[in-house]
């Protein structure tokens, strides 16, 4: 896997609301017996760019573990949730930058400030 390779990614308050809103969902309604959820994908090269924009000082290195890069490279770069929106609205609240700016990057700053 280069760092150009895109992958899923979703906040997990956006993980937590799927779940509750599909076991709130009309069983009537649900066309399938489980369902993919996504909210953005980006490469190991955007994540490094969009963690320099928020800690400038930071230094990231690629340094991909073959066995590691064998799992990732199976799965698929996004996720297809179309059934989903459809069958009963899903919609994430974090984008890119909401997943950073108000859940990650206040995170990782309360955990390492001194």
């Amino acid at each position: 896997m280069g760092p150009e390779a895109r992958l899923p990614f979703m906040a997990m308050p956006d993980a937590v609301k799927a779940l509750l809103e599909l076991l709130d969902a009309p069983s009537e309604g649900l066309s399938l017996p489980s369902y993919n959820v996504g909210a953005f994908s980006l490469s190991a090269q955007e994540f490094a760019d969009r963690v320099k924009r928020s800690f400038p000082k930071a230094d990231i290195t690629f340094a991909p573990d073959p066995g590691r890069a064998r799992i990732v490279d199976s799965w698929p770069g996004d996720v297809d949730d179309a059934r989903a929106r459809a069958d009963w609205g899903w919609r994430p609240e974090y984008d890119l930058d909401r997943a950073f700016d108000a859940y990650l990057v206040p995170a990782v700053r309360a955990r390492y400030q001194t």
